[in-house]
């Protein structure tokens, strides 16, 4: 991975799912990868998605303090973007313009207010190019 990149919710929650082993394993693997080389980046958006579902829909909910822990260790050791007004009208020009939601759109937002040249989701269109910015499904085969 070259360049700065971003993390859409789906790969950390992926991270957790014994029931997709392959897509566990991927999804681990880009968090390594972005904990190590300094080039990983979310958003708060990210950050709220991922506990909403690891507190109250994962088989085994996570416990708050383990989201702490998660917190600190992982997301707190990545380049986090916290919304602002631009980046908002940034998001509704995306989404005006692409047909994505207004959620989609704001993780979009994110990557390029990061400058990141990849997003890597399962939730849009693989191989679609954004404002300098490329869309990479990492779970396809």
């Amino acid at each position: 991975m070259k360049g700065k990149f971003f993390l859409d919710t789906n790969v950390f929650v992926y991270s957790f799912d014994d029931t997709a082993r392959e897509k566990q394993r991927q999804a681990r693997e880009l968090i390594k990868s972005a904990l190590r080389s300094g080039n990983g980046h979310i958003s708060f958006q990210v950050i709220q998605e991922f506990f909403n579902v690891a507190t109250r829909k994962f088989i085994t909910p996570m416990s708050l303090l383990n989201s702490k822990e998660y917190f600190d260790k992982v997301f707190m050791q990545l380049e986090v973007v916290y919304p602002d007004g631009d980046y908002v009208k940034t998001a509704l020009d995306i989404a005006a313009t692409t047909g994505y939601s207004l959620y989609d759109s704001l993780i979009i937002s994110a990557a390029l207010k990061a400058g990141c040249n990849t997003l890597y989701t399962e939730d849009m269109q693989d191989g679609q190019n954004i404002r300098n910015l490329t869309i990479v499904n990492p779970f396809t085969d």
